[in-house]
């Protein structure tokens, strides 16, 4: 038994040898085969590999090959365009030496012709100062006298020249200007309803009795140096019977002192205490008329958006005259007078006129304050005030001081002389009329020709008679200008003055 069970072993691992070595023969020739299989294939990968390689170095030569033969033309180009610029440079160069060598002989050959003209210039000139003395040997007449014989002549044909055709331009123009002015200067008049006669500031004070004079003036005068102290207006009081006299150059601080002593005069009562207190009452009713009557302006021409201080300012000019016209009057009848003239004209922002006109003498409310032109003044006003760009160019330019660049200016200008030149506006002192109108009669005097001078209308016309020997029609024409332009200049008056050159020829023959 154990035999047969060491028979049975002995098999099984004599046969698990044999298998074990059947399979490895089986592995080592599957071994070798694979390694005889990957050897080829590895030869036939470098083989391949070795042909590629081959192939693109010759790939690469080719295209280095090309390349370099590419760099060898584009050499050969640039070579060949060097030289050629270099042959250009050399042209440019050999021509530039040519204009310089021609330059130099220009420059000499107009030194040479310089010399020549500065030896001929002498000689012209010591020809020229030969013959200049020969002229005034012949003539008689030095140079500077020729020369202004000579000017004199050319100005006076110049003159009768440019005044031929100034006639004949003014003429047309006058005829349709004068129409047309004359219509709407007429309608703006007619719309306007004035006052014919001027207001002015009262300044006499009327009293109940002659016993109030005792005692405005009180015991050892304490009332009246009260008064005057307090409302800074003289008190006079004199022979004049049952009146008193107010003097000031304020016209606001005379209202109020007239106000005052009207107040103390009702009441009876008169000691320093009470005219203190009404002063100070006085005082405050004058504040609320002069706001009342600006405002009342506003309202009257039919401005809105003012600033308070410019009404104010406008109602302190119903105290202020000029020439005997009540200035904020003035300024109203302006404004109808120059909205008037707008709406017949067309075109023009009529609210804007008015304001303008309105506006033209607000200066004259603190002209006696500050120093200067009431039109610079006005404006300087208007500016701070922030009134339109417009209104302040029509208020520093309606006398002059300034040129007029708009039509709001020019309306604004021609309505305030309609206004203070309308007959019964204004009046001036017989003093002043008087040296007017002597000073316009020796004005028209001082030249030469004139024969007479008559000043008329209360010297709003001057007529000037004139010798027909001596002027003749083109002369008489720019006599008149002459005459207008210096009395423009030199006198100031309200409206306008008319200058009439008469000239009469006369012809008288007898008859033996």
């Amino acid at each position: 038994m154990t035999g047969i069970i060491v028979g049975l072993a002995i098999g099984v691992v004599a046969g698990g040898l044999i298998g074990y070595v059947a399979r490895r023969e089986i592995v080592s020739n599957r071994t070798r085969g694979a390694e005889v299989r990957a050897a080829k294939l590895l030869s036939d990968a470098e083989l391949e590999a070795e042909t590629k390689t081959r192939t693109s170095l010759l790939e690469v030569k080719e295209e280095v090959s090309a390349m370099r033969r590419a760099a060898e033309e584009d050499l050969r180009v640039r070579r060949e365009e060097i030289q050629r610029s270099e042959e250009r440079v050399a042209r440019r160069d050999q021509a530039l030496e040519d204009r310089v060598s021609q330059i130099a002989d220009r420059e000499k050959e107009l030194q040479r012709i310089g010399q020549s003209l500065t030896t001929l210039k002498a000689q012209l000139e010591q020809a020229s100062e030969e013959h200049r003395r020969e002229l005034e040997r012949v003539s008689r007449m030095t140079v500077q006298e020729a020369k202004d014989s000579l000017a004199k002549e050319i100005v006076g044909d110049a003159k009768r020249d440019a005044m031929a055709t100034v006639r004949e331009i003014e003429q047309a123009a006058r005829e349709e200007g004068e129409k047309r002015a004359r219509k709407i200067v007429t309608i703006a008049i007619q719309r306007v309803a004035s006052e014919q006669t001027s207001e002015s500031t009262v300044s006499v004070f009327p009293l109940p009795s002659e016993d109030m004079k005792g005692r405005i003036i009180g015991r050892e005068g304490r009332n009246i140096r009260t008064f005057e102290a307090v409302t800074g207006v003289n008190l006079i009081i004199d022979d004049t019977p049952e009146a008193v006299v107010l003097s000031c150059f304020d016209p606001v601080r005379r209202e109020v002192a007239r106000l005052t002593l009207e107040k103390l005069v009702s009441d009876g009562r008169i000691h320093p205490a009470r005219i203190e207190e009404t002063f100070e009452r006085a005082k405050g009713d004058v504040e609320d008329q002069i706001k009342r009557a600006g405002e009342s302006a506003l309202v009257e021409v039919g401005i809105t958006d003012v600033h308070a201080e410019m009404i104010r300012l406008l109602g302190r000019l119903q105290y202020r005259t000029s020439y005997g016209q009540n200035v904020l009057r003035h300024l109203v009848e302006s404004a109808h007078i120059a909205g008037t003239i707008a709406t017949e004209l067309g075109g023009v922002n009529i609210r804007l006129v008015k304001r303008c006109a309105l506006m033209h003498d607000i200066g004259k409310a603190v002209t006696h304050e500050v120093e200067g032109s009431h039109a610079l003044i006005g404006a300087e006003l208007a500016r701070r005030l922030k009134e339109p760009p417009e209104v302040v160019h029509a208020i520093e330019s309606h006398h002059g001081e300034v040129e007029q660049r708009t039509v709001e200016a020019v309306l604004a200008q021609t309505a305030d002389q309609i206004s203070g030149g309308r007959p019964g506006a204004r009046r001036e002192s017989l003093e002043t009329y008087v040296k007017r109108l002597e000073r316009l009669e020796e004005i028209c005097t001082s030249y030469p020709g004139v024969e007479k001078t008559f000043a008329m209308q209360a010297g709003r016309e001057v007529r000037v008679m004139v010798k027909p020997t001596d002027v003749d029609d083109l002369s008489a024409q720019v006599l008149a200008r002459d005459i207008a332009k210096q009395v423009e200049e030199e006198l100031q008056y309200p409206g306008q003055i008319k200058i009439t050159v008469v000239r009469e020829l006369r012809a008288v023959e007898f008859a033996k």
